[in-house]
């Protein structure tokens, strides 16, 4: 059988109403079938997700269905696909997600001509009817950069604020330098510390136009929705961005975004817990306290003064017991 030219990565849990449109848009992608390898995961549905995936694999000129008994999660279910790639590119969708036709094919011809380690694109957010083009947040299109010069400033929104993995396509040589994978056991927020390695240590990437990934807004089962346990991986995330900053050979000019987000995404995150149970609202709080309190004082100070009122008074509470007095 031909080598496909790029492997699909598709993992879901209780996806069953929305994953057949998903496996759909993907028999569109190639002029030639063979072209496309699938690997999907089911990460211990208890619906009918795995039968569809099995159903859809038939259609496939090159499928895998890969079944977890009990759910390990997005990160860990992505890198059991990473294990089964085949070709010389790879991207990740997920279950209630869908590409626009040729997407694929358009990709794979531009990583080719660009022979760059990455693309990334624009998305499609749907909301009920409503869509809405989500823009990379990067100046140049269809140029080849350097991952690391996309990082910063520290107060704009950047490359690492758009994290999501299915919003592009990897150079297999991404895979051969362990940059793919994610931190295993991460429910939620797993993509902050990989994004953050890939921008670090990937030598070249560059933002290409392309037909569309629409990412679905407001489904039920969404980590986005969702208020339990799981969410409290967040801190645990941006711990590990923490620890990628620092050691990297360059951690005093990047440290002070990083503060950045994390204030940010606190501060989302304290409010976001005033509808969870009293007890999973105290472990989610002393994961942020404990966040912060590894936080240089002196770029915490800076990134305060530069943000909203709002935020500051939602973080005063617990930045006071993480140590840092203002």
């Amino acid at each position: 059988m031909r080598t496909p030219l790029v492997t699909v990565i598709l993992p879901a849990k209780d996806a069953a109403p929305y994953i057949g449109t998903t496996l759909d848009t993907l028999l569109r992608q190639f002029d030639d079938p063979t072209a496309l390898k699938l690997v999907a995961v089911d990460d211990g549905s208890s619906d009918d997700t795995g039968a569809q995936m099995r159903h859809y694999a038939e259609r496939f000129a090159n499928a895998e269905v890969l079944v977890n008994p009990r759910p390990v999660g997005l990160a860990s279910a992505r890198n059991q696909g990473l294990a089964h790639v085949e070709g010389d590119a790879f991207c990740f969708i997920d279950g209630d997600d869908w590409m626009q036709p040729r997407r694929l094919q358009v990709l794979a011809s531009r990583l080719r001509e660009l022979d760059c380690d990455f693309l990334r694109t624009d998305h499609a957010r749907v909301t009920g009817s409503v869509r809405k083009l989500v823009r990379a947040p990067f100046a140049w299109r269809g140029v080849v950069a350097s991952p690391r010069e996309a990082i910063l400033p520290s107060d704009d929104t950047t490359m690492v604020d758009y994290p999501y993995a299915w919003a592009g396509i990897f150079h297999r040589r991404i895979l051969e330098q362990g940059l793919a994978a994610f931190p295993e056991g991460l429910f939620t927020a797993e993509d902050r510390p990989w994004i953050w390695r890939l921008h670090l240590q990937a030598a070249s990437f560059a933002v290409v136009d392309a037909p569309a990934l629409l990412y679905r807004r407001g489904v039920a089962t969404s980590l986005t929705q969702v208020r339990d346990r799981r969410q409290l991986d967040f801190a645990r995330a941006l711990a590990q961005v923490v620890q990628i900053v620092q050691q990297d050979a360059e951690a005093d000019r990047f440290m002070p975004k990083v503060v950045r987000t994390a204030l940010a995404l606190s501060s989302h995150h304290i409010v976001r817990s005033r509808r969870m149970t009293p007890p999973l609202r105290q472990e989610m709080r002393s994961g942020i306290r404990d966040l912060l309190a590894t936080l240089p004082p002196a770029d915490v100070a800076h990134a305060l003064d530069r943000l909203e009122g709002s935020k500051r008074r939602v973080l005063a509470r617990t930045l006071r017991q993480a140590g840092h007095a203002r």
